[in-house]
């Protein structure tokens, strides 16, 4: 039988209650939300500016939960509403507590706020012709390129002999120095550089950073006169010395504020969006909970960029711990399957980015189905490479449930992956959490130029990621 051939307006019904519409957030908000979008980048700006490591950022966080009225666990007594961890100055945590136990799950949000970088090596600081420098060794998926010729500062810890922690910072105050890794010249770099593939036109090996070049005052033959005298400037402002610098923990980020990109101030340029973007919008989403029926816990991990490991990662033990000191201050009596119970009934968030399809490298992207800047927050099902490699998968009931939670909040969201199926991919830390049973899924803000030193996210996709986060925690 013949359908019945239907009328440009029955077209036109038909299309808009059955074909999914992609559409740009930016023009269906109203004047007055628009104004909250850019206010609240204002602050994002602020926090990118002053976090530019996992220990700045912890300390950032410490700070803001204190304001607002966050204990730390470790002091707290049953019954405490709102609670805070800080672990090896490099992981942070905070809580709400909700009126239903943790025994039967509870609704976190994972970020993680190291980013890729410099790292000092154990015996950085030589010289060479007349130059003091200090080798390097990167921490992270980089681009080699991209950290030559760059204003450069140092964030870090030194600790001395004597167990003193001594904080550095050179390089963000318009009164200090920046570093510099050295480039070659284009008229000398044919063969050297620009004959190799661009993976390998820069190596790792000469990734060292320019520290001086004025000799120490004394006799003309002094071995070593320009290292020994940054080690003597080094000692005057933080009292360390060369052999302090084995027991240290010094990084190399970009120089300078994060600051509002596009002539018509449409985007946030800063780095570490990647993850520090889900990180701040978590918490903000976290400091807005007031009573919720089940508790929600924002957790800042470190170490995702080199695979989760070691004791800072979401490998460690660090969440075992909040679950048992959530236990004790809700006084929930714990048996062998408590956790495991707990685990199992917990619904997640890997708070992590996207790659926004970059209009001069569509090739890579598959635009039908990965995410665009000014779309709002990104629902990722799935990560990982390939045929879905290292990567958790989420179900379609827990997708469902997301979806339908944002949908009901007025969240403009996206749903996407990244990029073409056999041109990468990226994992985080969703697999290692979905290990332990809970339900989880990615989501996050799309991001332009990502992992090169200054990161490029659209205002109203980091909002609607908060948005998103918050509408979470209250579902």
């Amino acid at each position: 039988m013949a359908a019945k051939k239907l009328t440009k307006n029955e077209i036109k019904k038909l299309k808009k209650s059955l074909e999914l519409e992609k559409k740009a957030a930016w023009p269906g908000l109203k004047t007055s939300e628009r104004n909250t979008v850019l206010e609240w980048c204002n602050e994002y700006i602020d926090f990118l500016s002053c976090a530019k490591t996992e220990r700045e950022t912890v300390r950032h966080i410490k700070e803001v939960v204190e304001k607002g009225g966050f204990k730390p666990a470790e002091d707290a007594r049953p019954g405490t509403g709102r609670v805070f961890w800080t672990f090896r100055d490099k992981v942070a945590a905070a809580a709400v507590l909700g009126k239903q136990g943790p025994e039967s799950g509870i609704r976190l949000i994972a970020s993680h706020i190291d980013a890729p970088r410099l790292d000092l090596k154990i015996h950085p600081l030589y010289e060479e012709l007349g130059m003091a420098l200090l080798k390097t060794h990167y921490y992270g998926g980089i681009k080699k390129f991209h950290w030559v010729a760059t204003p450069l500062a140092l964030h870090g810890v030194v600790v001395t002999a004597n167990g003193d922690s001594v904080n550095i910072c050179i390089g963000e105050d318009d009164s200090d120095p920046v570093l510099m890794v050295n480039d070659l010249l284009p008229h000398l770099s044919r063969k050297v550089q620009g004959s190799k593939k661009i993976g390998d036109a820069i190596p790792a090996e000469k990734l060292n950073v320019l520290a001086g070049g004025f000799p120490i005052a004394g006799p003309e033959d002094t071995k070593d006169a320009v290292k020994l005298n940054v080690l003597r400037l080094l000692n005057e402002k933080y009292g360390i010395t060369e052999a302090d610098l084995v027991s240290a923990e010094l990084e190399l980020v970009p120089s300078g504020r994060a600051r509002d990109a596009g002539i018509d101030r449409a985007f946030v340029c800063g780095y570490g969006q990647d993850d520090r973007s889900c990180a701040w919008a978590s918490l903000q989403a976290l400091l807005d909970l007031k009573k919720p029926s089940v508790t929600g816990v924002a957790i800042f991990l470190d170490k995702e960029e080199i695979g989760s490991d070691g004791n800072t990662g979401a490998k460690s033990k660090f969440l075992e711990k909040i679950y048992f000191d959530l236990f004790r201050l809700t006084g929930t009596k714990t048996g062998p399957d408590t956790l495991l119970n707990a685990l199992l009934g917990t619904e997640a968030i890997s708070a992590d980015v996207t790659a926004a399809i970059d209009p001069d490298y569509q090739e890579v992207h598959d635009k039908r189905n990965n995410a665009m800047a000014g779309h709002g927050i990104c629902l990722k099902k799935y990560t990982g490479h390939g045929g879905k490699y290292a990567a958790n998968d989420a179900s379609a009931e827990y997708v469902g449930r997301i979806r339908r939670t944002w949908d009901t909040a007025g969240v403009s969201w996206q749903a996407g992956s990244m990029g073409k199926v056999d041109e990468g991919g990226g994992g985080t830390v969703a697999k290692y959490l979905a290990a332990l049973g809970m339900n989880i899924v990615d989501a996050g803000p799309p991001l332009l130029s990502m992992h090169a030193p200054w990161e490029i996210a659209h205002k109203v996709d980091l909002y609607m990621t908060y948005r998103g986060y918050r509408a979470f925690f209250e579902m």
